[in-house]
């Protein structure tokens, strides 16, 4: 029977960083901009919230910026870890889980559809 199951273990990136390269769930901190009513003065909602991303030693931004030990979203935005960087900081991350009823992140080619229907055909334990 496919196990359907899975486990995450965050890490304090205060304490340790991924492997450069590796994609992760991130949870990162910061505020949301004030709205536009409130004085410009106002901070906004603080917010604590989970998003892929990944993590590389070296990242240039769009403007040419060179960043270090940082982690990257899909639109190109940089967090640094917690601690080395006043707004919007990786807390904790986590390896992302394999895939469904697998032991790896990628299937290729032919292995596609067989592994596609052992997981679609699985139930997670209850």
């Amino acid at each position: 029977m496919t196990n359907l199951n899975t486990q995450v273990t965050w890490v304090d990136a205060r304490e340790r960083l991924p492997q450069p390269g590796a994609p992760v769930a991130a949870a990162i901190t910061g505020r949301y901009p004030a709205d536009s009513a409130e004085s410009e003065t106002a901070l906004g909602e603080e917010f604590w919230l989970v998003r892929p991303m990944y993590f590389t030693n070296r990242h240039f931004s769009e403007d040419g910026t060179e960043h270090r030990d940082c982690f990257v979203d899909s639109d190109g935005y940089v967090r640094l870890p917690y601690g080395l960087a006043d707004d919007d900081t990786v807390t904790h991350w986590a390896e992302l889980p394999t895939l469904p009823g697998k032991t790896t992140h990628l299937v290729l080619g032919e292995d596609v559809q067989p592994a596609l229907q052992s997981a679609w055909n699985a139930r997670p334990a209850t």
